[in-house]
């Protein structure tokens, strides 16, 4: 597979995890076609065990969702501000913290942001809270799974 064909699954996989944080783009689904086709065309074993894999963390994902209470995020409850911060403190937490950091991170970065935006301590864990009772549980749990398969890819495709 050549360089640039490379390039351009990792800006499908990209693509897929900011899809993940803004509702009604399938993250996940571009996620899994950017490995699929990357499988199909790296013939090596290695690619269909990370297809494999990710076909199989995406769908225990979508079982954790459905598991979920069925809540959903209403319009005023999150900006596009907030998933940014959450979305740069996830992938923070997971490169400094391998893959762990991400829910910590994730967390976090809606902490600093709703602390900034309200500037007291309780104001902003109550917002963490309500953020993460009314859907953002669901949105962590799709973006660690993406960024888990991100990073599968990326090991898979630096170690040949």
């Amino acid at each position: 597979m050549g360089v640039w064909d490379l390039l351009l699954v990792g800006l499908v996989l990209l693509l897929g995890l900011c899809g993940v944080l803004v509702p009604g783009l399938p993250g996940s689904w571009l996620v899994w076609a950017a490995i699929l086709w990357w499988a199909l065309k790296d013939p090596r074993p290695v690619a269909w065990w990370v297809l494999v894999g990710a076909t199989a963390a995406l769908f225990l994902t979508q079982m954790v969702r459905w598991a979920l209470p069925p809540r959903q995020l209403r319009a005023n409850d999150a900006t596009a501000r907030t998933w940014a911060y959450a979305a740069t403190g996830a992938f923070l937490g997971f490169v400094l913290i391998p893959v762990l950091g991400t829910i910590p991170g994730f967390m976090g970065g809606i902490y600093v942001h709703e602390r900034r935006r309200l500037g007291r301590h309780e104001e902003a864990m109550a917002e963490l809270r309500t953020l993460m009772r009314s859907g953002g549980s669901g949105v962590l749990a799709e973006l660690f799974t993406c960024l888990l398969i991100s990073g599968a890819w990326l090991g898979a495709v630096s170690w040949s």
